[in-house]
């Protein structure tokens, strides 16, 4: 089995922002789908695990943006699991052009057993004898982001849009609805160099999230809250100085 998946493709208009460029959301969910396809062809993909009732969880994405590449720009995209741990594993994202290095990024994955409501053991998941990849695209551990209230500044509910086919919203849905929160001057306007998210609780259709961030010059720290304070989502955003 190929440890490392690629993919050749064109930056269509649909996957853009008003920059023209690769849309940040559009980032996560192209990061999720080519996971998705990787997964898959190893075995251990939702028509495998579902059958079994598994399914695959983010549990938190960390993305750097170094050039977010330009509408009809041809790029290649890759992706590769790491060697699991006992119930998590981390998953390597790169977008290349040609040999520049565009965006990498990371995520950590679990998987739950719908039916227990437990998770279950990383052993089970991959091919025993599947040769992982022994390089990352980064060694430091993701962010350790303080969960406290932040100040109020924009309200998201959860659309019928937003639901994947674990019946709550999204892991990508939610860097769609933060992206949303702000205006094209503003969200351009950090100049993004790093987005990063911890997913704490599901939320489904019809829930009302309440976006509170804390503002400084080179860092906007995030939290995505329901209306009884219980968090959602965690996120850092690191600007462009």
């Amino acid at each position: 089995m190929k440890n490392i998946y690629e993919k050749e493709m064109t930056v269509l208009p649909g996957a853009c922002d008003s920059s023209a460029s690769l849309g940040i959301p559009e980032t996560f969910s192209l990061f999720m789908d080519i996971a998705t396809e990787h997964a898959c062809a190893l075995g251990c993909g939702i028509d495998s695990l579902s059958p079994r009732g598994l399914f695959w969880l983010t549990v938190r994405t960390r993305v750097r943006f170094i050039r977010r590449p330009k509408m009809l720009e041809r790029i290649t995209v890759s992706t590769w699991p790491e060697q699991p741990g006992k119930l998590r594993a981390d998953r390597d994202y790169v977008i290349m052009r040609g040999d520049e290095l565009l965006v990498a990024g990371k995520t950590e994955w679990t998987v739950l057993d719908t039916e227990s409501g437990k998770l279950h053991p990383m052993s089970d998941v991959f091919a025993p004898d599947y040769a992982f990849y022994p390089e990352a695209v980064w060694d430091e551990p993701f962010t350790r982001m303080t969960d406290e209230p932040l100040e109020d500044f924009a309200q998201y509910t959860v659309r019928s849009t937003d639901i994947d086919l674990g019946s709550h919203m999204n892991n990508a849905a939610y860097v769609r609805a933060l992206a949303g929160a702000f205006s094209c001057e503003q969200w351009q306007g950090m100049d993004i160099r790093e987005l990063e998210i911890a997913y704490r609780a599901p939320c489904f259709e019809g829930d009302t999230l309440i976006w509170q961030k804390k503002d400084n010059e080179a860092e906007t720290s995030l939290r995505a809250a329901m209306e009884n304070g219980k968090t959602i989502a965690l996120a850092r955003i690191v600007k462009g100085l």
